[in-house]
């Protein structure tokens, strides 16, 4: 009390007008933190939990979204292998494709020469026949001659 009387007296705390509407409003502010200040702390945390909810759902989605697109591309890429392995059966039924035309084209290769070889043969035999009547003919005329 003393400290303030010294400088009260010595007007080095010079009181006036605003000193009043200071010393009001300082009043206000503390009954007005007292009654309100629990009331707007609630709705302040529940406005704080609504965006920490959004930012936890954005987060949430986007992880799902990630982890779809994670499934998404393991299965492309067990596709890819199911490509190749189709690739190399195509593959290697082009081979036996070409396999059969080759053995088809080698029995056709077969089959001609050897109708080839039958004919010659056959000319050999109907030669030899003529010439073994022509011969009996001949000597059987000379021979009757």
């Amino acid at each position: 009390v003393g400290l303030i009387t010294y400088l009260c007296s010595k007007e080095i705390y010079v009181m006036e007008h605003e000193y009043y509407s200071g010393l009001s409003l300082g009043i206000m502010a503390v009954i007005a933190v007292k009654k309100l200040g629990p009331v707007i702390a609630k709705w302040a945390d529940g406005e704080i939990d609504k965006i920490e909810a959004e930012w936890k759902e954005g987060r949430e989605a986007e992880l799902k979204v990630l982890s779809d697109a994670i499934e998404a591309e393991k299965k492309e890429q067990w596709r890819a292998d199911g490509a190749l392995l189709l690739m190399e059966a195509k593959k290697e039924n082009i081979a036996l494709q070409l396999e059969a035309a080759f053995r088809e084209r080698a029995m056709n290769v077969y089959s001609e020469v050897k109708r080839r070889l039958d004919y010659q043969v056959e000319c050999r035999h109907v030669e030899r026949r003529l010439n073994q009547k022509h011969m009996v003919n001949w000597i059987t005329s000379n021979v009757l001659a």
